[in-house]
């Protein structure tokens, strides 16, 4: 577990995130199977790993604004995310050892 000030817990291969915007548990994390449209959050390319779920649309959740903005591993290549923030997992650590439940994060464009 990395360290942190935040709550933490480990992903299970039945964990996902409702991406459904008429669902019930939009943007909200499910277990699978779950029959709405969902991201899995189990990954064989590891990215989600270690994983923040950063709060986007989720208090209250507004249907159809989005959901999910994640902070996590960013991929060998660096290739882009679907919405996500992505760093290098040393990066990630020092971020999160850095945090507590009142941090927040500002995602600035380019």
């Amino acid at each position: 577990m990395p360290r942190t000030g935040l709550p933490v817990s480990a992903i299970r291969p039945t964990d996902g995130w409702c991406d459904a915007p008429e669902h019930a548990l939009y943007n909200r994390q499910v277990t699978l199977p779950f029959a709405a449209s969902h991201e899995r959050l189990w990954r064989e390319d590891r990215v989600y790993d270690v994983l923040a779920v950063l709060g986007h649309n989720d208090d209250p959740t507004i249907k159809g604004a989005g959901s999910a903005i994640f902070l996590h591993v960013a991929t060998a290549d660096w290739s882009g995310t679907a919405g996500c923030v992505a760093l290098s997992l040393d990066d990630l650590l020092a971020v999160l050892a850095a945090m507590d439940p009142g941090s927040g994060v500002t995602i600035a464009p380019r």
